[in-house]
């Protein structure tokens, strides 16, 4: 019985000797079948990351040469074909394919939406295709300061400089005849304005301006109101406040009404670019139709696009009997009623 029972002792250690060696031998492979599912779960991840990455930088992100706050133009009708491909032109996405085919796949093929874009910074192909299928535009207007006493060239090179749409020889030549009446003030366009958009915006400043403010002025004066501008064009350049402006007003009205040259060097600067200070005789004696030195009378045109003030002065003139006036390296305006009078105050204030 003892012998029995020691055999079936030794024979149950016997088997859960083994049971244990089946168990570790489980657990160890279990261990190594753990160790390499880490491992191709790692090198699966690295795959999938390095397939991410790399679909990133060549088809979603956005080229090298994104434009930056250009126009792109979105024409009614246009294929969502033809628009990848034009977008891909334009360096707004690198694969034509990719954006059409992921707006296909999300449902929004038929979703573009024409107009003009503007895209503020670099934008991946994600953000493109839903700007572009919402109608995200990114127009925001562009603030524009006009100098008072800019000329239309002046302002034609200002707005082709800040807008896509300007062109500035067609803007030159849609406000042939407007020199002076383009009114210098702060606008605010979308950067899509045409040059008609531009023109015809500050030509009804003009009016506006000018009617609601100077216009009984300029009545009460008995002059028309293209000599009034005329007149406030040369102001503006000649002198740089109101009491002077008046002043001057008063000295080149008298030399219209006596017949005599109106002598204004600031209609040199217009026509040839030159100041007072680097006119030679040749100007002087020049044919010109703003040579006031040798033709009586206003320009023809104004020469820029006055001030309110400057306009305002030309109707309000302070007339005191003067008949000559100049300017000293300092800026300060010194009157004469006698040519004499004129010849010592320029040899006292110019050394001449």
């Amino acid at each position: 019985m003892q012998t029995l029972l020691s055999l079936l002792e030794q024979g149950r250690s016997f088997i859960v000797y083994i049971l244990s060696r089946i168990l570790d031998f489980e657990s160890l492979v279990s261990e190594h079948w753990r160790r390499g599912a880490n491992r191709r779960t790692v090198l699966i991840l690295i795959l999938i990351g390095t397939i991410a990455l790399y679909t990133y930088l060549q088809i979603i992100s956005p080229p090298e040469s994104f434009p930056v706050d250009n126009l792109i133009s979105v024409e009614e009708g246009v294929s969502l074909d033809e628009l990848s491909r034009e977008l891909e032109a334009q360096q707004v996405i690198r694969s034509s394919d990719a954006l059409r085919i992921f707006i296909t796949l999300v449902g929004r093929a038929t979703s573009v939406r024409a107009g003009d874009y503007v895209f503020k910074e670099p934008k991946d192909m994600f953000s493109v295709a839903e700007a572009i299928t919402t109608g995200n535009f990114g127009l925001e207007p562009i603030r524009v300061r006009i100098p008072e006493g800019a000329t239309t060239k002046e302002i034609a090179a200002l707005f082709a400089k800040n807008f896509g749409r300007v062109n500035e020889e067609e803007f030159l030549r849609q406000s042939l005849g407007y020199e002076g009446y383009l009114f210098p003030d702060t606008y605010f366009f979308l950067p899509n304005a045409s040059e008609n958009d531009i023109i015809r915006a500050m030509r009804q400043n003009f009016d506006t301006r000018v009617n609601q403010e100077v216009m009984d002025d300029i009545v009460a004066s008995g002059r028309t109101l293209e000599d009034t501008i005329i007149m406030a064009s040369l102001l503006e350049r000649e002198a740089h406040n109101y009491l002077d402006r008046r002043m001057i007003a008063g000295v080149l009205w008298r030399r219209i009404d006596k017949d005599m040259l109106l002598q204004v060097d600031a209609a040199f600067l217009y026509d040839l670019g030159r100041t007072t200070f680097d006119l030679t005789m040749a100007d002087l004696r020049g044919d010109s139709p703003y040579n006031t030195y040798k033709f009586k009378g206003l320009p023809p045109t104004p020469i820029g696009s006055p001030s309110l003030s400057s306009i305002r002065a030309a109707a309000n003139p302070i007339d005191k009997g003067y008949v000559f006036y100049l300017a000293d390296h300092s800026g300060v305006t010194h009157y004469s009623k006698t040519y004499e009078e004129h010849l010592e105050k320029k040899r006292l204030y110019l050394g001449t």
